[in-house]
């Protein structure tokens, strides 16, 4: 009995102890945080995804609070944290265009050819890895979902085996960018409603042979607004700033791979 009060004093008096230590250390050893690191930590919105490019919103609060970072950092809050952030900083938020992301693809399941048909794990970047995937068009969405499954805003879904991003959900965290094997997903500005959703380096007559909405590079486009269209490589492309003339090439594009043309041609199916 002498013995198990021993042992329970002696458990007791070093638990005493080291609580004694580990107080000592913690004042000793304290980091002391900037107040104003924490007010910034707390006008984050606290998703932590790295769009910033730093590892969560605390290296994020620590970059503007203590290195001057720009206070519009944040993708994921926008201008409404922006603002916030500068109030506490002291400074005036420029302003920022609010992007999306855009999978630049229409290929979907009856629109795209495949080259064999893919049983492995629902993921595109394996399907990418077997000789440049399932599709035939080795540029396009390979339709298995990787891009969704890694959004955190369920921002992603998969339509008729293609990938479609819901603009209003999209906070920019660029992680859909990341993971696609195919880097068919790009960042575009929130209010730009013309895109050509193709990014085949194909020949016409191939691209015709693999998807009946592929850009062909027959140049209409271009010829028909010369500020809106230019061709990089063998696709078009939107000139950003002049996006807002864009619209009387949509129309005219022969597969309509410029959105939102096979929308348009829905429509004037449905009212015929």
């Amino acid at each position: 009995m002498q013995t198990i009060i021993h042992s329970v004093l002696v458990v007791g008096l070093l638990g005493l102890l080291f609580g004694v230590i580990l107080a000592f250390a913690s004042k000793v050893f304290h980091v002391k945080v900037d107040r104003k690191v924490e007010e910034v930590r707390a006008a984050l919105p606290g998703a932590n995804c790295g769009a910033c490019g730093f590892p969560g919103c605390d290296g994020l609060a620590t970059e503007i609070a203590l290195n001057d970072g720009p206070v519009n950092s944040c993708p994921v809050g926008g201008a409404p944290v922006a603002a916030k952030i500068a109030e506490i900083m002291g400074k005036v938020a420029q302003d920022s265009t609010k992007e999306v992301a855009c999978v630049l693809c229409q290929g979907d399941s009856d629109r795209a050819k495949e080259r064999f048909v893919y049983t492995g794990p629902n993921d595109c970047r394996i399907n990418a890895s077997l000789a440049g995937g399932s599709k035939a068009c080795t540029y396009g969405c390979l339709g298995c979902g990787t891009c969704a499954k890694e959004c955190p805003f369920d921002a992603i879904d998969m339509v008729n085996g293609l990938a479609v991003v819901n603009k209003d959900k999209c906070t920019a965290c660029r992680k859909c960018v990341a993971v696609c094997p195919k880097k068919i997903i790009e960042m575009i500005p929130y209010d730009q409603e013309t895109i050509v959703k193709c990014k085949s380096q194909d020949l016409g007559k191939d691209v015709r042979q693999k998807c009946t909405v592929g850009c062909i590079a027959c140049g209409i486009c271009v010829k028909t607004v010369p500020e809106a269209f230019e061709m990089n490589g063998k696709v078009a492309r939107v000139i950003t700033e002049n996006r807002d003339q864009a619209h009387p090439a949509v129309v005219k594009c022969p597969t309509k791979a410029i959105y939102p043309g096979l929308e348009i041609k829905k429509e004037e199916e449905k009212a015929s």
